[in-house]
């Protein structure tokens, strides 16, 4: 078992025996054997306890722990958090929070140390338990592979890795050393409560279920290995097509080409949607299909909001030719994934334009107006110029001033080449399929109260030049990509 061990933690782990490893021990016998086992081997150790505050005996548990490491003459770290209010503040259930705070904890200490990776002593029997549980849950290929030997990054560090060196060994293997090497191990009467999902599969479903299938957990040990190295193969491909779909990521979002993301397989969508959600949601372990999915429709078919909400604070929505997946708390840029930055009007009142004038907006874009030239080389010019945001009005039109400002509630506009008709400004820009979060500071050029051009999307019917146009106004919006960019 020692050999076997040694070479788990050399192969399958990747660990260096100069460089220390610290180990998570609960005391437990799993835990405990883990411990005692890398000790004989000569690895350099440190022991990291976590004491869950969720029973009266937790405290005393920590004492045995901590006599144990001294006894082999291991370091000792203790930590301490109340498990039970961190579930009730984070909406955690409190298996998932001791989960958490646990790796949190393991994780920073094993950082402030120096250490190489944090061992834990997860057996051949959880990962069994791991596997049933994805199962139940409708997992794909990557919750049937269960645990890995080694796992880097994860989600409580990318430097550090997270090992498991009893993957390979099963609890009858571990109950046997214990004895051998007269081991009391600290008894955790949690471990017995099948009201802990995980306690049920182990205690109540394996065991009926092994009545008819005696070697059923060899079997699905075999099976986790065999979707393991089936999913490093496809693991590969989806990085690949995760790098090339990929426009932009930020904090709390990810941006997708939305064309290539549609044309791509079933299969390799769901890939990207899940790895965009785990990056979103940190050290989220169980992503329901019925999310994913939700997500994969709507990317075929937007609504028309362009925006949908999903379960666990993830929200999905369209600009133009992008798909984007976000956190509902994340602050959002205003550029496309491009790189590219919105015109936007920050200034709360309207302002009166002057002609001529250059009026400077956000991020490098500014406003100009100028007089033009003659009518008919203004008349030629409009005709040839296709550039959204240029614009050439009819200044004899102009009932008042022009200003520059955002948009009012229930405000309207006559699109040119509509002949005049009406239309509601918000539902224009939906079809004109400008960003949501465009549209509140998008800038308007109006007289009074009609609008007279939205940049980059139409000018208006009223202020269109005319055969018979003798005064001429031409606006250009520009940015100054060196004032605006980093």
């Amino acid at each position: 078992m020692l050999e076997t061990i040694s070479q788990v933690l050399r192969e399958r782990c990747e660990l260096d025996m100069t460089r220390p490893v610290l180990l998570g021990i609960s005391g437990g016998s799993d835990s405990l054997s883990m411990l005692h086992i890398l000790w004989r081997l000569g690895w350099k150790l440190v022991v990291a306890h976590l004491d869950h505050q969720l029973r009266q005996e937790s405290g005393l548990e920590a004492d045995r722990v901590s006599r144990i490491a001294i006894d082999l003459g291991v370091p000792f770290i203790l930590g301490r958090e109340d498990v039970a209010e961190y579930a009730r503040s984070q909406a955690f259930s409190i298996e998932e929070a001791a989960r958490w705070v646990r790796y949190r904890f393991l994780f920073t200490e094993a950082e402030r140390l120096q250490a190489q990776a944090v061992a834990v002593a997860h057996t051949a029997d959880d990962q069994v338990e791991t596997v049933w549980m994805h199962l139940l849950r409708g997992s794909g290929m990557a919750g049937l592979s269960g645990m890995a030997f080694r796992t880097l990054p994860s989600p409580w560090s990318s430097r550090l890795a997270l090992v498991r060196p009893l993957l390979g060994t099963w609890r009858v293997e571990i109950d046997e050393y214990i004895k051998i090497n007269h081991l009391t191990p600290v008894n955790d009467p949690s471990n017995a409560d099948v009201r802990f999902y995980r306690n049920y599969l182990r205690h109540e479903v394996l065991p009926f279920l092994e009545e008819r299938h005696p070697h059923l957990r060899q079997r699905v040990w075999n099976m986790s290995e065999i979707l393991k190295e089936e999913q490093a193969v496809l693991e590969n491909l989806a990085i690949q097509t995760w790098d090339r779909c990929r426009k932009i990521e930020g904090k709390g979002f990810v941006v997708l080409d939305l064309v290539y993301f549609n044309s791509l397989m079933i299969g390799l969508r769901r890939n990207l949607v899940r790895r965009a959600f785990t990056r979103l949601r940190t050290g989220l372990r169980d992503i329901e299909f019925s999310i994913v999915q939700a997500a994969i429709e709507f990317a075929q078919s937007p609504s028309l909001t362009q925006q949908r909400d999903l379960a666990l604070g993830l929200r999905v929505f369209v600009e133009k030719d992008e798909l984007w997946l976000a956190a509902w708390e994340a602050d959002l840029p205003s550029g496309t994934g491009a790189g590219d930055c919105w015109p936007q009007v920050f200034f709360e009142s309207a302002q009166v334009l002057d002609i001529p004038d250059m009026i400077p907006l956000n991020d490098g874009w500014q406003l100009s107006l100028e007089i033009l030239p003659p009518p008919k080389l203004a008349d030629s010019e409009f005709r040839e110029d296709d550039d959204p945001y240029i614009a050439w009005i009819n200044a004899e039109a102009l009932q008042e001033p022009l200003q520059l400002r955002c948009r009012l509630p229930g405000e309207h506009l006559q699109p040119l080449g509509m002949a005049g008709k009406s239309l509601k400004l918000s539902d224009f820009m939906i079809n004109e399929k400008l960003p949501r979060r465009a549209r509140p500071r998008w800038p308007l050029i109006v007289s009074g109260a009609s609008i007279v051009w939205v940049p980059g999307l139409r000018l208006t019917h009223p202020f269109r030049i005319t055969p018979g146009t003798q005064r001429s106004i031409r606006l250009a919006l520009q940015r100054n990509r060196q004032a605006g960019d980093i």
